[in-house]
């Protein structure tokens, strides 16, 4: 074989190899509609705290532990096309085990919890990637004959993409079917905010944000 030919030889190789890998690259990340819309509600957080970081089962400065069933939430900040948007901000905020929020026009008489966060912000990693630390969300009435399902408020914000504000769902909760926000939302909308159970405690959720126009 002459060095021409190998060197052919070669030159395709790592050609098929890049068209290969870009190949494999295209199939990971495929186009995704984007997450609904939802209303942020009336008890986004006004009342300044300090500790805001991913674990809200405990507070800083206090040594107890948040009440009710922890549970660990994590995934990814997606554009359209299925690629990880970095540095993302995503906010999670939420009623604590008991269905309260720490909100001064809550008016739910539940009790607060002390030692439960009930807001964090984040930024989302290389990958997209994101992880919180917290407890499941106690159902609370909304309205007369109106029981809000556990959920949880997200609002993610990145540069030249739309904020995106939307509320996530447990899967196999009963009041998912009556609860009043859910029903405006169709069959495909409705499973995009609810997320995926892996395992015990642990859930998958995603984000698929929009670029502005």
């Amino acid at each position: 074989m002459t060095k021409l030919t190998r060197r052919k030889l070669l030159q395709a190789s790592i050609l098929g190899g890049i068209v290969a890998g870009t190949k494999l690259h295209m199939a990971e990340a495929s186009p995704r509609p984007s997450t609904p819309h939802e209303i942020e509600g009336p008890f986004y957080p006004v009342v300044a705290q300090k500790d805001k970081d991913f674990d809200l089962t405990q507070v800083e400065g206090r040594s107890g532990k948040a009440k009710g069933d922890e549970i660990i939430i994590e995934g990814r900040i997606l554009d359209a096309g299925g690629y990880p948007i970095e540095d993302a901000t995503v906010e999670l905020w939420q009623a604590n085990a008991a269905g309260r929020y720490n909100h001064p026009h809550d008016s739910n008489t539940a009790p607060l919890d002390p030692n439960f966060q009930g807001w964090a912000i984040v930024q989302s990693g290389a990958e997209g990637g994101f992880k919180f630390k917290t407890i499941m969300p106690g159902i609370y009435p909304a309205a007369e004959n109106w029981f809000r399902p556990p959920h949880i408020h997200f609002k993610v914000s990145k540069k030249s993409y739309v904020e995106l504000i939307t509320q996530m769902y447990f899967p196999g909760e009963p009041l998912n079917e009556k609860d009043l926000l859910i029903k405006r939302k169709n069959k495909a909308e409705t499973l995009q905010m609810i997320a995926f159970a892996k395992e015990d405690g642990h859930f998958q959720y995603d984000i698929v944000m929009e670029r502005a126009q």
